[in-house]
């Protein structure tokens, strides 16, 4: 199985603690389906800095093809966190180069030569959906929490595996999955937190929980939970099982502080 990447990158730096990382949701994404075997690349544009150094070489070290991450002048794209409780909590984000990040036709061609492509709500790449969705790939896009923008009726029917984040599991999150399963993708997923994760496949719904785990960071949860989730539905696993690894790969990510362990 070949997976692309499309969309961010960037660090996310904890000026209190004195600490960043190397991240962004098609970097982790690519990372955790490298680490379950899968042949992955990332499309994307770095900086020209010392942290767009670093991103390229962490990569290039993980096994992941960069053949399409460029390098653009100027700075990598940061995200400034604090964490409380254990929580992450999200300052200003400076778009750096990813504030005019282009991706050419060959990146598209490139992408859609792929079994499966990974893009989300902040990759700016979104425009580029009918081009990949001819060439059949199978698509999976992360909305987060953006869960009534615009944006997602306008991309959705493009989309076959839809990911969104909600607090609550009330009744309208079932409506809510039910609506999103009508315009288009396979099966829609909510993201609950500690609470789990619910699934809609258009017949039935499927509830899953979470893994104990002892929290030392939140980040990266979702980014993880979705690739396990992918994972097992390339692998031809039914979705029950998809909801099972990837909760069991966020269990472990949350006891790191990184998304992802060097």
């Amino acid at each position: 199985m070949k997976v692309a990447a499309i969309g961010d990158n960037c660090i996310d730096l904890y000026e209190n603690l004195d600490r960043y990382y190397c991240t962004g949701n098609a970097v982790d994404f690519a990372v955790h389906m490298k680490r379950l075997g899968e042949e992955v690349s990332v499309i994307s544009t770095t900086g020209n800095d010392r942290y767009g150094e670093e991103m390229l070489r962490i990569l290039k070290k993980e096994g992941i093809d960069i053949s399409h991450l460029k390098t653009g002048d100027g700075p990598t794209a940061i995200s400034y966190m604090d964490l409380v409780d254990k929580e992450r909590i999200y300052g200003d984000y400076v778009e750096g180069v990813m504030e005019h990040v282009e991706f050419s036709e060959e990146d598209i061609e490139f992408a859609a030569h792929h079994d499966l492509i990974h893009l989300a709500f902040w990759g700016n790449a979104h425009m580029h959906l009918p081009g990949l969705k001819k060439y059949g790939a199978k698509i999976c896009f992360d909305y987060a929490t953006e869960v009534e923008d615009p944006l997602v009726d306008e991309t959705i029917g493009y989309v076959d595996y839809a990911f969104f984040s909600f607090e609550e599991a009330d009744l309208s999150v079932r409506e809510f999955l039910k609506k999103r399963v009508s315009q288009g993708p396979k099966v829609a997923v909510v993201t609950l937190g500690d609470k789990g994760s619910i699934a809609y496949d258009g017949k039935q719904f499927y509830e899953f929980g979470i893994f104990p785990a002892t929290v030392v960071n939140t980040v990266g949860a979702g980014d993880s939970f979705m690739a396990g989730f992918m994972y097992g539905i390339m692998t031809g696993r039914e979705i029950p099982r998809c909801q099972e690894l990837g909760a069991k790969i966020a269990a472990r990510v949350i006891e790191t502080f990184e998304p992802w362990k060097l």
